[in-house]
């Protein structure tokens, strides 16, 4: 088999991984009312437990990220896609099972700690075995077909109950296991392996330099926006439809869809205009740009409707639609001692700002209420975002064949 094809291969094996990753990721999302109310909760227990079990499994996510992000530095980036996908979609298929709260919650953490992993295994393996010029198009293809996992999970969670929901996605993850003797290591990771003098998987190391620390940073909080607008905008809503005076007519798992087909045409889009500018830099502040108007349309139109909220999702989704760049751009910044650990742990960090932003909305919604509360914690994630995405370095077409040394 010639390379290309090999390459090729690797490629439709990430994509399918991050395709099942999404689903899992997002099937909470879509059932967690459904199922909550299964296990009896209602009103405002209901609601403060669709936070608690969200905010563990982006808490297990971020401990996952840092776990697999080492063991793909130290082991091997193949063992991690697999071995990640192995465990979230085991403790998927136990979550169908659960029959009260602890155990819905210890399921949620585990598949947290398994969805980590999937993404910035796949990112690297793609990143270290493409053409430098050309493998923003190799992680264009993985998230922009893995964000369709979200609309078929919306699709399944509509269609079937919380339990064959998430049994679905569990059996989704181990038929994708049978793909395993297609992917294989890296040039540069068998290079690395046979340098045995370089450390490899040190996650402290990047605080042992302030150059590496700053830009490690300064990659996090690129990716801020995202997340805020599916953890906030999108998540939630339903609420900002009843402060506009749409009372329970907003179905979440229509939000979710629609946000990412959003997503999924927002990340094609900024690949393919990624390559044609030749910057990873210039497109994230056109989107940045685009997160901002489309933040303030989304809260401050008073001109509502249901369908209204299904077109903003889709398009607060395309305007965040730079997972794909954001990715790279973590993946393309550090030698290959420590790009595993990076490109885990740099996306799930990110995830797991949901905690702290979904927390600030909460707690200034009691004062500001919930437009002017997201609005302010909005912003603050696209200025943190702006800044960092100046401070970096554009890293198109970088040769990536190098280590860091502390």
């Amino acid at each position: 088999m010639d390379q290309q094809k090999r390459v090729n291969i690797l490629i439709v094996v990430a994509a399918l991984g991050y395709f099942v990753d999404i689903y899992d990721l997002i099937v909470f999302n879509v059932v967690k009312n459904e199922s909550l109310q299964a296990l009896g909760y209602t009103g405002d227990a209901l609601k403060s437990n669709e936070i608690f079990l969200f905010n563990l499994q982006m808490t297990g996510m971020l401990l996952g990220g840092l776990l697999w992000g080492i063991m793909g530095d130290k082991k091997g980036r193949v063992s991690v896609l697999f071995g990640s996908i192995f465990l979230y979609s085991i403790a998927n298929i136990i979550n169908a099972f659960v029959t009260d709260i602890n155990q819905y919650a210890i399921m949620r953490f585990i598949a947290g700690i398994g969805l980590a992993g999937e993404l910035g295994a796949g990112i690297t393996l793609v990143a270290e075995n493409m053409p430098k010029e050309k493998r923003g198009y190799g992680t264009m293809i993985i998230v922009t077909f893995g964000a369709l996992g979200a609309v078929v999970a919306g699709l399944v969670g509509k269609s079937f109950g919380w339990q064959s929901t998430y049994i679905v996605g569990g059996c989704l993850g181990l038929a994708l296991l049978l793909m395993r003797a297609s992917a294989y290591e890296s040039g540069m990771y068998q290079n690395l392996v046979q340098n045995s003098n370089i450390k490899r998987g040190n996650f402290f190391s990047l605080f042992k330099r302030s150059d590496l620390f700053l830009k490690y940073l300064a990659c996090i909080l690129i990716g801020l926006p995202i997340w805020f607008a599916i953890g906030v905008l999108v998540n939630l809503s339903n609420r900002f439809a009843e402060a506009q005076g749409l009372i329970g007519k907003i179905d979440i798992a229509d939000s979710v869809m629609f946000a990412y087909l959003g997503l999924s045409s927002g990340d094609l889009a900024s690949g393919l205009l990624s390559q044609y500018l030749r910057s990873r830099k210039k497109v994230v502040f056109i989107y940045l740009g685009l997160s901002l108007v489309l933040m303030l349309i989304y809260l401050f139109n008073n001109q509502v409707s249901v369908s209204y909220y299904k077109w903003m999702c889709f398009g607060i989704g395309f305007a965040t639609g730079y997972w794909a760049l954001f990715v790279t751009i973590a993946s393309e910044q550090f030698g290959t001692n420590i790009r595993s650990t990076v490109t885990n742990t740099v996306p799930n960090f990110v995830r797991g700002a949901v905690v702290p932003i979904t927390l600030s909305f909460a707690s200034l919604s009691g004062t500001l209420g919930v437009i002017h509360a997201a609005f302010w914690v909005g912003l603050t994630c696209i200025i943190l975002a702006f800044l960092a995405t100046l401070y970096i370095k554009d890293s198109f077409s970088k040769d990536l064949n190098y280590f860091e040394i502390d």
